[in-house]
């Protein structure tokens, strides 16, 4: 048999191992954004809502919002537009976790297996985790940006409605070319950098506690590579990165959702810092928090499906544990 023949017959993972990877992070990312997409959805108007009243009334006025909760939140917009808006702005955050999901993880695995490198009895020094971790995010993040816009501005369009304003788009690619139109291909873009950072954040506390607890309760415990360990390793995930990304989740959505003028620049924040001291000033330290509930239910469930499907299809499909 000829080298090119037995590179036939070989299985589509040993044949294509990182574009089946891919494909493989991509499905379980899409299935894990749909549960829970209704969470981001709340959450991104809870990171909202006190910002037009800060505008309209002074800062006096960010502490006085009646901030309703996730649930109230959730329940709220269920019964002033519709069950079928709790999944506003889905399709664009599908697209952007299989894009986002897809880069992250084999950015990931091919920095701590190949440039990176493991110890010989298959250990990864934390160091190592955390560079390889948010190096992953931060260039996931930044190929994925453009979706990530699409989505934020698009969850907000039934409070626009609601608010007697005109609705901006009439669906996912009406709203990529009205903001390429308007803004140009760095518009798409907008937001960028506390999206990256973000992501950064994120998958320092997603990829790297999940790969270490994993890994910890692997080599220390009688536990072995199945769904409770994956369990396990993705609660302590979900719960980390949420802690350590809701801040720059607050920034960046508020950047995203702002109005811009001819030039694509911003009418209320001039940058991520910029965002950040004025919601501190008109809102407190704690609207840096906002939406965290919501963000850690949403994280947790997330995390578990993800992990859990990621696993087993790697599995089934004769690909490596991650």
């Amino acid at each position: 048999m000829s080298p090119a023949e037995e590179e036939k017959s070989l299985p589509l993972p040993e044949r294509w191992p990182r574009a089946s990877k891919f494909a493989l992070s991509a499905c379980a990312a899409a299935v894990a954004e749909l549960v829970t997409f209704p969470l981001d959805l709340t959450k991104t108007r809870l990171q909202i809502q006190g910002e037009a009243a800060v505008r309209r009334n002074g800062p006096a006025a960010g502490q006085a919002v009646p901030y309703r909760g996730m649930l109230r939140t959730a329940v709220g917009i269920v019964q002033e537009e519709g069950l079928g808006k709790l999944w506003q702005g889905a399709t664009p955050a599908v697209y952007r976790h299989i894009v986002y999901s897809g880069v992250r993880m084999i950015t990931y695995e091919h920095l701590r297996d190949s440039m990176l490198g493991r110890a010989e009895d298959k250990k990864f020094p934390f160091w190592k985790t955390v560079v390889g971790a948010m190096s992953a995010g931060a260039i996931g993040q930044f190929v994925a940006s453009p979706t990530d816009l699409v989505k934020v501005q698009m969850q907000m369009e039934g409070k626009r409605k609601l608010e007697g304003k005109p609705l901006r788009f009439r669906g996912v690619h009406h709203a990529f070319l009205k903001i390429l139109s308007e803004g140009g291909i760095r518009g798409l873009w907008a937001g960028w950098v506390p999206n990256v950072q973000r992501a950064a954040l994120v998958n320092m506390g997603d990829l790297t506690t999940y790969d270490s607890v994993k890994h910890f309760l692997l080599l220390n415990t009688p536990l072995v590579d199945n769904s409770v360990t994956h369990s396990v390793s993705s609660a302590c995930s979900g719960l980390v990165a949420a802690v350590l990304g809701t801040p720059a989740d607050v920034v960046k959505t508020r950047i995203m959702n702002q109005p811009r003028d001819k030039q694509g620049r911003g009418l209320l924040y001039k940058s991520s810092m910029d965002c950040l001291v004025q919601t501190v000033q008109g809102e407190g330290f704690m609207s840096l928090y906002k939406g965290f509930v919501p963000t850690w239910m949403r994280m947790a469930p997330w995390s578990l499906v993800f992990w859990l499907t990621y696993e087993q299809v790697r599995r089934i499909c004769g690909v490596s544990s991650f």
